[in-house]
């Protein structure tokens, strides 16, 4: 039997869970590397040499000898590689890719800093949980508004650009971050939330928890 082409390196993370959803969805075989970050495994010699900046998730594809860290690379070479999950309109692809930088650049930068300003940072600092909590409901409201007249970020066809915030309005949900006001965003996580492959690509390599 021939071995996958993929080799995915990752922990359970929002980053991670964006390409366990994404090579769930596209059902291709692949191998997967538990790097496990609670005992340093991102700091390994060998794993350095993979991302030289010690954080998952990595892809190596053997069949091109491509080796790729940071989510939103790697999800726009799957997408490339596979011609799937990003529209073929060309209009569309370019929301899709566009919600996929906001995600990358702005939501999931916020999100993660919140997260640790909230639940992992030894010295509490009420000024700057504010300042996060804020600036993250901004783009709650700016992503709710996208949600208003539209099933996905991308119109009618779920992408990487869903894949990748769903990633981390997952982690927003088990850390118990409230975003129920904002109603389409809600309906938006429900509906991701029930794919079957999404359920599976959360759950690997292990389920998150809360902190």
């Amino acid at each position: 039997m021939t071995a996958p082409a993929l080799h995915l390196y990752t922990d359970s993370s929002p980053n991670g869970f964006k390409i366990t959803i994404a090579l769930e969805e596209l059902t291709v075989p692949y191998l997967l590397h538990h790097v496990r970050i609670d005992q340093g495994a991102h700091r390994h010699p060998d794993f350095l040499a993979l991302n030289p900046h010690g954080r998952i998730p990595v892809l190596h594809d053997a069949d091109t000898g491509i080796t790729l860290f940071e989510s939103a690379a790697i999800l726009l070479y799957l997408a490339d590689k596979t011609g799937r999950l990003l529209p073929a309109d060309p209009a569309a692809r370019w929301e899709a890719i566009t919600w996929l930088m906001f995600h990358s650049a702005s939501m999931g930068p916020l999100l993660g800093q919140r997260v640790h300003a909230e639940c992992f940072a030894k010295d509490r600092h009420d000024a700057a949980i504010q300042r996060y909590r804020r600036l993250s409901e901004d783009t709650f409201a700016v992503l709710d508004a996208r949600l208003a007249a539209r099933e996905w970020l991308a119109g009618e066809q779920f992408s990487i650009a869903d894949i990748a915030t769903f990633g981390w309005m997952h982690i927003a949900r088990i850390v118990e971050f409230d975003f129920s006001q904002y109603a389409h965003l809600s309906a938006w996580h429900l509906r991701a939330s029930l794919r079957p492959a999404v359920q599976r690509g959360i759950a690997l390599p292990q389920p998150a928890t809360g902190p």
